[in-house]
């Protein structure tokens, strides 16, 4: 005799075949971009002492609403803390803009989200580059690296937070 057990195992199945083959059966779907994301360039991987470096920082708004404000930071990775030798700072900042690169003023640790301007509308983004200046009586051959963290507020009353993001560490090489 035939458990009920079975006869339930062997029906579910024959449902869960009849809808996959009717295309009704529940299906793997990407995942939706975060709100808003933040990401990280630099221009050279390598500098010298007494060189320069770009590091973009862009933030992308993938909502159906603007960005009304940003805040975000900006620091060494532990790694770059335990080099005391390397000498570095943020010595510029500017936004990019249509008509060129605009001055801002925000060069960390935690000022740095006033430099992305005005809203953000839906599906754009805004690039803040900062100039990294390396010391001229820095120590070499160590990698300069750092993390952020960041907060959006949405013109829908939402918000969103993200972080860590790394940048991409730069090495100062010596001649």
């Amino acid at each position: 005799m035939r458990s009920t057990r079975t006869r339930r195992f062997g029906l579910a199945t024959i449902i869960a075949l009849a809808l996959a083959l009717f295309g009704l059966a529940p299906s793997a779907s990407a995942a939706e971009p975060a709100p808003a994301e933040l990401s990280f360039s630099t221009d050279a991987a390598t500098t010298q002492p007494d060189g320069t470096v770009n590091l973009s920082m862009t933030i992308k708004n993938n909502k159906t609403y603007d960005i009304w404000f940003v805040y975000q930071t900006i620091d060494p990775t532990w790694l770059t803390t335990q080099r005391p030798d390397l000498k570095y700072s943020f010595t510029g900042c500017s936004l990019a803009a249509e008509n060129g690169a605009v001055p801002c003023s925000g060069t960390g640790p935690a000022n740095l989200g006033a430099n992305y301007g005005a809203t953000i509308p839906p599906g754009q983004s805004r690039t803040v580059t900062l100039t990294l200046q390396i010391a001229a009586d820095s120590g070499c051959n160590g990698n300069i690296g750092f993390y952020s963290y960041y907060y959006a507020e949405f013109s829908d009353s939402t918000s969103v937070n993200g972080g860590p993001a790394y940048t991409p560490e730069t090495r100062v090489l010596c001649a």
